[in-house]
C-alpha cells in the first residue's frame, strides 16, 4: 500500500535533505533571526529588571517617609500628654488660691 498524500510527510524526520543553492543562505538568515530574537529578549529582561528596581526604590522611600510620619506623630502625642500633665487648675477662693488636679494619678 502506497501513500500518495503529500501532507503525510510531516515532521523533522520526514524533511527532504535537498542541497540547493539557497540552503546556506536560509541557515544564515535563520541564525541571524535567532540572534536578533535573543537580543530582543535580553533587552526586555534588562528593562523589566530596571523597572522592578525603580518600583522597589520608590516603595522603600514611601515606607521610610511613612515611618518618619508615624514617629513624628508619636513624639507630638507624647509632648501633648506631657504638657497636659504640667497644667493644673487653680481658683481664687476668699483671697487664697486653691489648686485642683495637684495629686498625681496612681499614688
Amino acid at each position: 500500500m502506497t501513500y500518495t498524500d503529500p501532507l503525510a510527510r510531516i515532521g523533522f524526520g520526514a524533511r527532504s535533505r535537498s542541497a540547493g543553492l539557497l540552503t546556506p543562505f536560509i541557515w544564515i538568515v535563520g541564525a541571524i533571526a535567532g540572534a536578533i530574537a535573543m537580543t530582543v529578549g535580553a533587552v526586555l529582561a534588562v528593562v523589566t529588571a530596571a523597572a522592578l528596581a525603580v518600583i522597589a526604590v520608590i516603595a522603600g522611600c514611601l515606607v521610610f517617609f511613612a515611618g518618619l510620619a508615624m514617629r513624628a506623630r508619636g513624639v507630638s502625642n507624647r509632648r501633648d500628654r506631657r504638657a497636659g500633665d504640667d497644667v493644673i487648675e487653680a481658683r481664687k477662693v476668699d483671697g487664697a488660691w486653691v489648686a485642683y488636679g495637684w495629686e498625681r494619678q496612681g499614688r
